[in-house]
């Protein structure tokens, strides 16, 4: 009697423990999706850009959406301010800018697009920033007016390009990369294989850091009427106190945020009409006017490419996975509503597998119907081989792409095994039965071998970039072996056929389809966003992987997975460049 009352009121407790966490996530979400604000006339809308930015909507991530809800996207902020370039009920909007920012610089150019077609349309954007460097005073700079709080600072200095290395610290504990690349410029290679950057990869970023010097100074003396002496000048100071950032006209005035909504409130109100990005995003854009009767999808590529499905992984973040991103192209391609696809793409790279299947769908629905990519701050390495074989290639002046080589690797783990006291012994049967274990390096005979394939697989790439981007063999030789370059660069030598974002994308998209300039389309944006609910209870997500995310995933499928990647296959990541 004992065993069976333990355990009926072990039964009944776990059933009061279930129905309270379906009340909790009921309830959270009859707060997310009640009744919405009411927008009134002469409203700011007010954009934070903070912390994390990515392109789009993460893949599935229960525990983030639960615990810290939508990730800033940058289709988020495009898509709201050209919801507010027509909206009447908007005077304008409110940029609070933090240099806690991810966003790179191709997608602060979009945004400050964004900013100028609004500001042609007589709404004035301002600019409220706790902290601004250089990065995000580009985007600044395009505003009507830049406002601080007196104790705010601006730190304001010059561009470099920094490379991490690796190799000592591998040699002290014991591990030794064998490593292939394809080629000089390949520069990721040389975190573990160099204590410096080589002289190939310093010609690269010195080139690349010309490109975007010129950008940004070009931009500046547009938006500031700042000469480029002028900007030398300041970057001698380097670091500005609020008050001294005035006095230089680096920014306008010297408010409180408070100040900033007493001089754009209406009289007689109380407070400011103010519009949160959230609340925006549920304004439908057909009912202010914007949308057609045809139908272009925006399908969204971002992260790095490895895996069938899309997700997360503890080393590499957001993954690109291959039958993720075909299934979307799939969707687009099939739907007889859908006029041509833009094919968004953010990524540094990845796996060389996943990302032909990529460029092959992309080639596929090419077939059918107009493919357009856009690419956004980073299409290089794997983010070229998913987009070369498209329609037509559109990249932001300042993304980076190219990066046309491969990396092929095995560690030998034999000096940390010995460190650690651990040793392994071997049957085998065949040749070359070893040939990818860690607890030796290639035999000559291997090396010779990993080397061929390696090379074979990337000239059969080369040949069909050539082939695809009306080049010849050597042509397109000159341009790749891991050499970066800027979206504005890259149209000049052919990679790429024309610079914009993703509204020139979509012009050339409905070009290609036979679309007037004049009409109206509506965007159809892949993958779906899905609420709280939707992943939960849709059916395509386990809802175990709240635990899977923070045991099983992280000590058993990634980081195997991302072993295997590496040793096995080509693996055509981006060079090692951080731009500070």
């Amino acid at each position: 009697m004992k065993a069976f009352l333990r355990s009926f009121f072990a039964s009944l407790l776990a059933l009061v423990v279930v129905i309270g966490i379906i009340v909790l996530i009921l309830a959270l979400f009859i707060l997310q999706s009640g009744q919405k604000t009411k927008i009134a006339d002469h409203s700011y809308l007010v954009i934070d850009v903070y912390g994390k930015v990515l392109e789009y909507y993460p893949p599935v991530d229960i525990v983030g959406k639960f615990m810290e809800g939508d990730p800033l996207t940058l289709q988020a902020v495009l898509n709201s301010l050209e919801k507010a370039r027509v909206d009447d009920r908007l005077d304008g909007v409110i940029l609070k800018l933090s240099s806690s920012n991810g966003a790179g610089m191709a997608m602060l150019q979009e945004i400050r697009q964004s900013v100028k077609k609004l500001q042609k349309e007589g709404k004035k954007v301002y600019a409220f920033s706790d902290s601004l460097d250089r990065k995000t005073y580009f985007l600044a700079a395009s505003c009507d007016s830049i406002v601080m709080p007196p104790t705010a600072g601006v730190t304001f200095i010059g561009m470099a390009m920094a490379t991490q290395h690796a190799k000592r610290a591998l040699e002290k504990i014991g591990i030794e990369m064998n490593v292939h690349r394809i080629k000089d410029y390949k520069s990721a290679a040389e975190m573990a294989t160099r204590t410096e950057m080589s002289p190939e990869s310093r010609e690269n970023k010195e080139w690349l850091l010309e490109e975007q010097w010129a950008m940004f100074t070009e931009a500046l003396e547009q938006d500031r009427g700042f000469s480029e002496e002028k900007i030398i000048d300041l970057m001698r100071h380097a670091v500005f106190t609020a008050e001294e950032a005035s006095e230089t006209h680096l920014i306008d005035r010297l408010i409180y945020w408070d100040q900033l909504e007493d001089m754009l409130m209406q009289e007689g109100d109380e407070q400011l009409r103010a519009v949160s990005l959230a609340r925006y995003e549920q304004e439908n854009p057909r009912k202010l006017g914007l949308g057609g009767k045809k139908k272009i999808a925006v399908v969204h590529a971002q992260g790095t490419i490895g895996g069938r499905k899309s997700g997360f992984n503890p080393l590499l973040g957001v993954m690109m996975g291959h039958e993720t991103v075909v299934a979307e192209l799939r969707r687009a391609r099939k739907d007889e509503n859908v006029s041509a696809v833009v094919f968004r793409v953010d990524s540094r790279g990845g796996e060389a597998l996943a990302s032909d299947l990529i460029g092959h769908e992309v080639e596929r629905t090419a077939k059918v119907k107009p493919v357009v990519v856009s690419m956004v701050d980073v299409a290089a390495s794997g983010g070229y081989h998913i987009a070369y074989r498209a329609s037509k290639i559109v990249a932001d002046p300042m993304s980076l792409t190219g990066s046309i080589g491969s990396i092929t690797m095995k560690p030998n783990l034999k000096g940390l095994y010995d460190k650690l006291g651990i040793s392994y012994d071997f049957v085998t049967k065949g040749p070359m039965a070893l040939m990818y274990s860690d607890y030796r390096n290639f035999t000559p005979e291997e090396r010779a071998r990993f080397e061929k394939n390696h090379w074979d697989g990337f000239n059969d790439w080369l040949r069909d970039i050539a082939e695809h981007r009306g080049m010849t063999f050597e042509e397109a030789e000159k341009l790749a072996h891991g050499r970066v370059w800027t979206g504005r660069q890259a149209k000049a030598n052919g990679l790429v056929d024309e610079l914009g974002g993703l509204d020139r994308a979509i012009a050339v998209a409905k070009d290609l389809a036979g679309i007037s300039e004049q009409e109206q389309v509506t965007l159809i944006h892949y993958p779906k966003k899905k609420g709280l609910l939707s992943l939960l209870f849709g059916g395509e997500t386990d809802n175990a992987s709240v635990i899977r995310w923070a045991i099983h995933r992280f000590m058993q499928d990634d980081l195997i997975a991302t072993r295997k990647m590496f040793e096995e296959k080509p693996f055509y990541i981006m060079d090692n460049i951080v731009l500070e």
